[in-house]
């Protein structure tokens, strides 16, 4: 039940994240857009979402990239802009909840992997998504929309990178943190020293 109770908490205070993150970036314009195609651009919304995976598991990380989409969508009302930011960050921490499967056994593996993997599996979703919604929402031909799907994977590898890799500095620091704390209650810890006596 503790437990239950400490992923649930994580998990809204890193969604409530992913909301403050993309809200800050886009009206404070610290949104940089990717220079050969403008209207994608890169933020940390990725970040909390990884977090909440590495640290709570896959169910977590879905719910935090579906708060992605609705706060998305409510300031800007582009249903399709807010699945595909959603669709390509659950890709990602999909990727990455498979390389630790995998590699399950070593944790450095896993590590190493786990970058690779959730990269892979977004540019290679998000290839086919936008095959798919550049013509049909956004009125490019096919023949764009292929021609554009080199500097869409070049983004997105770029973007997966930054909240794959800013989410694993975070997500190591807490665990030394929390580590060096059990370590020290354990230490002073008053069962201890009449253990002791």
């Amino acid at each position: 039940m503790k437990k239950d109770t400490v992923t649930l908490t994580g998990t809204t205070v890193l969604a409530a994240l992913v909301f403050i993150f993309d809200y800050t970036m886009k009206f404070s314009g610290l949104k940089i857009p990717f220079p050969w195609l403008p209207y994608l651009k890169f933020d940390f919304t990725g970040v909390p979402i990884v977090l909440s995976t590495l640290l709570f598991g896959l169910a977590s990380g879905a719910t935090t990239s579906a708060i992605a989409f609705f706060a998305i969508l409510i300031r800007s009302g582009d249903i399709v802009g807010a699945s595909m930011k959603a669709l390509a960050e659950f890709s990602t921490i999909l990727g990455i909840t498979v390389a630790s499967k995998h590699f399950a056994k070593n944790k450095k593996l896993t590590k190493a992997a786990s970058p690779f993997f959730g990269v892979a599996l977004r540019s290679l979703t998000m290839f086919f998504a936008n095959l798919i919604t550049l013509p049909a929402y956004y009125g490019y031909s096919q023949t764009a929309a292929f021609f554009l799907s080199p500097l869409i994977v070049a983004f997105n590898v770029v973007q997966g990178f930054i909240g794959i890799v800013l989410g694993y500095f975070v997500y190591e620091a807490l665990i030394r943190r929390t580590s060096n704390l059990i370590i020290n209650k354990n230490q002073h810890s008053p069962n201890q020293h009449e253990s002791a006596k």
